[in-house]
């Protein structure tokens, strides 16, 4: 009976796990999205295009944001 309830248990929890980890992915492109339209305002403001110029300041604050922001988007799953 014990052995049952623990494959019971270990099934649902192997259910629930794709939904949550889909939910973390969507958020994690949710932000990858904002951080990208900033990135584009910020080369837009610098008077150039976003993947013919380059602007470093921009480049910093992209990468700045996707990984403050958007990392733990992946490590916190919403539903």
């Amino acid at each position: 009976m014990a052995r049952q309830l623990v494959l019971v248990v270990v099934l649902i929890c192997l259910a629930a796990m794709p939904l949550a980890a889909q939910a973390g992915i969507l958020a994690y492109g949710a932000c990858q999205t904002g951080c990208n339209a900033a990135a584009v305002a910020c080369y837009a403001a610098a008077g150039a295009v976003m993947g013919v110029a380059s602007v470093p300041a921009c480049n910093l604050g992209l990468g700045a944001c996707m990984a403050t922001l958007c990392a733990p988007a992946l490590l916190a799953p919403t539903l």
